[in-house]
């Protein structure tokens, strides 16, 4: 009985919600209050359990892949696809996905957790596999210095029962693997949770810089030729060129074409690989029947992946004025780094959008680590947003020309898409980099001009 009130509430709530333009997680904070233990009992069903997807860069994008491929193996999955990564957001996912009885029509849950709340999510639901993505320099107003990030990816390793996949490329990362072999995850039957590694090949080591090495590495495809070759991950990414990718699985190579856009995707294609390859390895629960997994060969998993598109706003394409406008996530120096490297900036006018808000951190210092002398020849059209002065300065000192400033992103979008229309010559392909929050205010103004996919 309580599973329906609390189903009947929620629904209740998020339709008045819609009505009224509220907030997605609403339904999630109303039934939250009203009964704690909803979320527990209703992931607690599924016969595959909770897969949780947490690290600084790469969530949200990495969660959709592992979703796609899974529901391309035949399983049924949930998923807080809104990308809202707060308790409170998983349980107005559930709450929009689960019958009247509460109950969720899935196999197995998988889900993007934000590093600290995730502490919250942990005393409340024990992840069956976890995927630990990478520690990078974000938010520093949040969580202070990158250990105690780490420290909070640790705790959620810990909070493992069965499987961790963990990035051996990031140190801190990588050390959160060893420890959990060591002595393995609290609340695990066995005692030691699995632990596999996705990774690169040595030559791409360059390519893909840490906080560790940041200001000492190239930008991107600096050759590692003389480096040594390293034994392989579980998933590793050997080769990368425009829309495709080498993977090595289990000594074997996988060449693909792929739709994601973007340098890191690429990268966390092989982590979302490494753990839907756990998954499907250890199968059910007990107590659940085990479905015939015979078709799960890796050149399935490979070919499923390559029908993967971006998650909304991470490269994700729109079609305005008759040409591709893409918006392009940053949050961080090695993501913007990263952001810019990926896209081609000739023949693209280009946008930056740049919040504080608390979503977004409020230091913004970190623009000084990323070089903009990419953008330096075509310049940028536009820069917006509560700090657009912060980053107009910071292009002026590497001398990209910026052609208006204007902190309204309302108004900085219309403005935008006039001025690039070229008098009526035919638009160019448009690009927008921008921060969290301004990504959402900007898809909300887009689409009221073009189609743009409903996240709610």
């Amino acid at each position: 009985m309580r599973d329906v009130l609390s189903a009947v509430i929620g629904k209740t709530v998020r339709q008045a919600a819609r009505l009224r333009g509220g907030g997605s997680a609403l339904p999630g904070l109303v039934v939250e209050k009203f009964d704690p233990g909803f979320m527990a009992r209703v992931l607690g069903r599924l016969p595959y359990g909770v897969i949780a997807v947490s690290g600084t860069n790469g969530k949200t994008t990495t969660t959709k892949m592992i979703v796609e491929m899974l529901q391309a193996r035949g399983l049924r999955v949930f998923t807080n696809k809104t990308g809202s990564n707060f308790s409170r957001g998983v349980v107005a996912a559930a709450i929009q996905e689960c019958s009247l009885g509460g109950r969720l029509d899935a196999d197995v849950a998988v889900l993007e957790l934000d590093e600290a709340h995730a502490m919250y999510f942990i005393d409340r639901v024990q992840p069956r596999f976890t995927l630990l993505l990478n520690v990078l320099r974000d938010q520093l107003d949040r969580f202070g210095e990158i250990d105690t990030t780490a420290k909070l990816l640790q705790r959620i390793a810990d909070a493992t029962t069965e499987g961790v996949v963990v990035n051996r490329e990031d140190r801190l990362v990588a050390a959160i693997g060893e420890r959990t072999r060591e002595r393995g995850g609290s609340g695990h039957a066995a005692g030691k949770p699995a632990v596999r590694e996705f990774g690169l090949s040595s030559a791409l080591l360059s390519t893909f810089p840490s906080d560790d090495d940041f200001h000492a590495t190239p930008l991107a495809g600096a050759a590692a030729d003389d480096a040594p070759e390293r034994p392989d991950a579980d998933v590793t990414l050997v080769e990368l060129g425009d829309h495709e990718a080498v993977f090595r699985i289990a000594g074997d190579d996988h060449r693909t074409a792929l739709k994601l856009e973007g340098l890191y995707n690429t990268f966390n294609a092989a982590a979302a690989l490494a753990t839907v390859r756990m998954v499907l390895d250890a199968g059910p629960l007990p107590g659940h029947p085990a479905p015939d997994r015979t078709a799960d060969t890796d050149a399935a998993l490979v070919a499923a992946l390559a029908q993967v598109r971006p998650a909304f706003g991470r490269g994700e394409q729109l079609l305005l004025d008759g040409q591709p406008l893409e918006l392009v996530l940053v949050k961080n120096p090695a993501g913007f780094r990263l952001g810019l490297a990926s896209f081609d900036a000739r023949g693209v006018d280009v946008m930056i959008a740049i919040n504080d808000q608390y979503a977004d951190g409020r230091d913004m210092s970190w623009l000084w680590d990323v070089d903009f002398g990419s953008l330096a020849d075509e310049g940028v059209d536009t820069v917006s947003g509560t700090r657009a002065w912060d980053m107009a300065l910071r292009l002026e000192h590497d001398d990209v020309p910026v052609g208006q400033v204007e902190e309204d992103l309302g108004r900085a979008l219309a403005s935008f898409r006039e001025r690039t229309l070229r008098g009526g010559a035919g638009a160019r392909p448009r690009r927008i980099y921008c921060t969290y929050t301004a990504m959402l205010e900007l898809r909300r103004a887009l689409a009221e001009l073009t189609d743009v996919e409903d996240i709610w």
